[in-house]
């Protein structure tokens, strides 16, 4: 009996013992998702801030007022430039007749043409300015307007040294949309520009690109004649056949350079007449025709680099070593020197013994590109400048009397 009794105690017990840690773990977690709910609420209130705060902000941007166009990271436009240029670009088409000797006799063919130029205006007349290449040689030249109406062109003017030329149309007024002319001396290297013509007779198309360097010398080839152009500028963006005579333009949509060729197989070597030479001959060709006023040494030479240098024994690596010498020209009639001994250095031919052109008027020459830049600029026929030399080792100053160059006619 009494053995019963005791285990109903401890039933008893356990059971009490189980309500308790049942009530308490109900408490626990009743305590636990207060806590928690508390929690979520205060987690709500900082979302609806922040969400308010956001709409605020959204607000504020909305009430701004936006850019138009598509500014690009360069400070240049190309939607706007193309949309305030467009209408000044023209094409230029004519047709070239070329004439082959082959064992049967002459044989003639008939080319098409087509190139690039722009409207300017010059004493209260409009031109079309374009390049040399474009019209030489060719016959019914035409311009064509961006909105279709096409006009016979005369050519007014040209210079083949620095692949310019201009042209006139009988149109009406309201056809011409100027475009002005900027100083291409305010260029500097990397500068945004855009250029618009007509590649493979694609009227109207645009490029943009950046201005890779200034001062290059490039080489003008023809059927007829072959000679350097100096002071041309270097840019990137694409150009092709068709792009000849059309418009270099900088950020503020003015005319910097005129497209002129491009580097057969290159991929963004494009080059171009910078506008300077545009402003200094354009009143030349216009008045008389033509443009008489480039300078001239009356040399050939190559650049110097350190091979050379040592293969001459000089410590000078920069300069433009005169190989020869033109008889009669103001290098030779002022003393300047040519060399006499053939040398072979690294796979290239050179005449060594002749004199190095390191300055003139004191500034430093380093190579042929600035030796024509620096003529181009800043000298005409008839003046007297000061071009500093290395000979034999020792540096002197010689006087030269600076010439026209050679008519091309």
């Amino acid at each position: 009996m009494s053995v019963k009794r005791a285990a109903s105690r401890r039933t008893l017990a356990i059971f009490v013992v189980s309500i308790f840690i049942l009530g308490s773990t109900a408490v626990y977690f009743n305590v636990a998702l207060t806590e928690a709910d508390a929690r979520v609420k205060d987690l709500e209130k900082v979302i609806e801030e922040l969400q308010s705060r956001n709409m605020r902000i959204e607000q504020q941007l909305s009430s701004l007022e936006r850019p138009q166009g598509s500014i690009s990271v360069f400070g240049l436009d190309p939607v706007k430039t193309y949309a305030s240029s467009n209408r000044s670009v023209v094409t230029i088409q004519g047709a070239k007749i070329t004439t082959v000797k082959t064992i049967f006799g002459p044989r003639t063919s008939i080319g098409n043409v087509i190139g690039s130029g722009f409207v300017a205006k010059y004493s209260s007349s409009y031109y079309i300015v374009t390049n040399f290449h474009v019209i030489d040689g060719v016959i019914n030249a035409t311009v064509t307007f961006w909105n279709g109406d096409a006009y016979r062109a005369e050519i007014v003017g040209s210079d083949a040294y620095s692949d310019l030329a201009v042209v006139s149309i009988q149109g009406p007024t309201e056809e011409f949309y100027p475009l002005e002319l900027a100083s291409s001396s305010s260029l500097k290297v990397g500068d945004p520009v855009v250029a618009i013509g007509n590649p493979f007779g694609l009227s109207g198309s645009i490029t943009f690109g950046i201005i890779s360097q200034l001062g290059r010398t490039m080489e003008y080839q023809s059927a007829t004649a072959s000679f350097p152009i100096a002071d041309v500028i270097q840019f990137s963006a694409a150009i092709n056949p068709g792009n000849s005579g059309g418009p270099l333009l900088n950020r503020n949509g003015m005319v910097v350079g005129i497209t002129t060729a491009v580097v057969s197989g290159s991929q963004g070597v494009g080059f171009a007449i910078p506008s300077d030479t545009v402003i200094r001959e354009l009143p030349f060709l216009i008045s008389s025709g033509r443009y008489d006023m480039h300078p001239f040494l009356g040399i050939q030479g190559v650049d110097m680099n350190y091979q050379v240098s040592q293969a001459i024994g000089s410590s000078i690596p920069y300069g433009v070593l005169i190989e020869r010498t033109v008889e009669g020209g103001p290098a030779s009639r002022a003393g300047l020197r040519g060399g006499g001994q053939t040398v072979e250095v690294q796979g290239n031919r050179y005449v060594l013994g002749g004199d190095i052109i390191v300055a003139i008027d004191e500034t430093r020459i380093v190579n042929n590109d600035a030796l024509s830049t620096y003529l181009e600029r800043n000298t005409v026929p008839g003046q007297i400048i000061q071009v500093g030399i290395v000979r034999s080792g020792n540096s002197t100053v010689v006087q030269v009397l600076v010439g026209p160059r050679p008519s091309l006619a």
